[in-house]
Formats: C-alpha cells, structure tokens, sequence
C-alpha cells in the first residue's frame, strides 16, 4: 500500500506574497527555521517559490536591498509541485529528478502543504525513497587540494 502525501506533508506552510520583501522572508525562514517559503499572489495562488539560496544567490551576492520584492528573485518557472493524492514514492521519484529537497503540495492552485526528504526519512516505511532521492540529490563533495 502506497502512503498518499496528504497522510505525511506538513500542512502548516508559512508563504509569503510575491509582493514582499526578501527581508521579510529571510525574516520568516529565520523564526520558523525553514529553507524554503511558497511565494503566492493577492489570490493565494502560488506562483513561485523562494529559498535560503535564491536569497543568497540572486540578492545578497548580487548587492540587492532587503526591501527587494520577492518577485525578483524567486523561481516562478517550472515550479515543481505535488499532489496531495501522490504517493510517496512518486513524491521520491520526483524529487530525486529535479534535485530538490523540499515539495510543494499544491490543490486547485493553492499550497496545501509541503514534504521534505526528511518527511520522507522519519516514517521507516520510506527507508528506500528517502535513500533514493537523497543519493540522486545530494553529491558528496570533495576537499580541495
């Protein structure tokens, strides 16, 4: 029996509107200690997505001010989601294939949840996709010489 990710997905998801700072979401990352907040619209749609890295990246180390809407430095194209009806493994399977660590779960547009690798490591019974994916995503690095 496949477990559905609505049974396992964090359903408490902090987003923020695109509208926004990168302050603010550095801000919300910070205090809820998350990698990742879904970017969403005046309507709640999601229309992008926002990391720890794309902060970094695309404004700190580009001379960005911490007012800069979000907007500009988020991905909003080919955002990869989820369903809440997806299971597992295919949450896995995905993840592993876009090289992402963290999945939006989103219905009728709307995030509705998220699942992490870890999400997918704590419940034994996803042993093998949690190893799956992570083995896809993650290349150990090696020390300079």
């Amino acid at each position: 029996m496949h477990q559905q990710l609505r049974n396992i997905m964090t359903s408490n998801v902090f987003t923020i509107n695109e509208n926004q700072s990168v302050q603010e979401a550095a801000a919300i990352m910070s205090e809820h200690n998350i990698g990742s907040i879904p970017v969403v619209n005046d309507n709640g749609q999601m229309t992008g997505i926002v990391t720890d890295r794309d902060i970094t990246l695309r404004a700190t180390a580009q001379g960005e001010q911490a007012q800069t809407p979000i907007s500009q430095v988020m991905t909003a194209q080919q955002i990869v989601q989820a369903t809440p009806d997806m299971d597992a493994d295919q949450a896995a399977q995905l993840m592993a294939q876009q090289q992402i660590r963290r999945l939006p779960v989103v219905e009728n547009g709307q995030v509705v949840g998220m699942v992490a690798l870890g999400d997918l490591a704590v419940d034994h019974q996803f042993d093998d996709e949690a190893e799956q994916a992570l083995s896809s995503i993650s290349t150990p690095s090696k020390p300079q010489k």
